[in-house]
């Protein structure tokens, strides 16, 4: 075999190494639960690694029939949190398994 298909074979196994290392990392990603919470915690959002929310707290406190807009933003506030947690934890893994390489896309 030329050097070329040597070098085009261990390219590949490499390759090959990285897709089961990054679905490896996904996987672990989907199943972590990331905990954001706003207003000195008084509304607690629970997020997995696929961004489905899995858990809400509310301190009694926060609920004020004459200001549910503040409610509102709180809870918004608490699930952008968890949001930017889980996209920051992705492109962390990302970062690891391409050496700091951006590929669009991928978590």
């Amino acid at each position: 075999m030329l050097q070329g298909g040597k070098n085009m074979n261990q390219l590949m196994k490499q390759a090959q190494k990285m897709q089961q290392e990054m679905m490896k990392s996904q996987q672990e990603l989907e199943s972590k639960v990331f905990e954001a919470s706003s207003g000195g915690g008084m509304v607690k959002i629970g997020m997995t690694g696929s961004y489905e929310i899995k858990s809400i707290k509310i301190d009694p406190e926060a609920v004020d029939p004459e200001d549910v807009e503040m409610l509102e933003d709180l809870i918004l506030a608490a699930i952008q949190e968890a949001h930017k947690q889980v996209a920051e934890a992705g492109n962390d893994i990302m970062g690891k398994l391409t050496g700091g390489m951006k590929i669009p896309g991928l978590f």
